[in-house]
């Protein structure tokens, strides 16, 4: 395989359900241009998916008069992918949820999307905007290069 030359690509999205998956399948083009094995990509793809629903739910409160915008970010070994709202951001972290009790219904299913991401990618970066700035997330996955 020829060395993957960086490159950028960026899409913006309507805070409206159902458009995460225009980032899902553009975060999953690129990684297959670079090389991810199949397994990674499917992470990728999960991991974009719950930061598009967060930023379009929780930072653009559903306004569809705002965008999320995706930056997708390629070099030689990684891909870094940015999920920008015009929220803003977390404040804390929360509280880690309890799988057992969710499992048993005896909580509510949702509350997992930051701890679903952050086991799916090598890095996960909550940053959060200043005054009048955007918040974003920020997603690295490295190319395993001996796969």
């Amino acid at each position: 395989m020829t060395e993957f030359k960086s490159t950028t690509v960026e899409v913006r999205l309507p805070s409206r359900l159902g458009f995460e998956k225009v980032a899902m399948s553009t975060a999953a083009s690129v990684a297959k241009l670079m090389g991810f094995r199949e397994d990674r990509v499917e992470d990728l793809k999960t991991a974009v998916a719950e930061a598009c629903i967060n930023a379009i739910e929780h930072g653009n409160r559903l306004n569809e008069k705002l965008s999320v915008g995706v930056v997708l970010s390629a070099g030689a070994d990684k891909l870094e992918v940015k999920v920008i709202d015009d929220g803003k951001g977390m404040t804390k972290q929360p509280a880690k949820p309890d799988i057992d009790r969710k499992m048993h219904g005896e909580e509510g299913p949702r509350g997992m999307g930051m701890f679903l991401i952050q086991a799916l990618v090598d890095e996960a970066e909550w940053v959060v905007g200043s005054e009048g700035k955007s918040s974003y997330v920020r997603l690295v996955i490295r190319l395993d290069k001996d796969a």
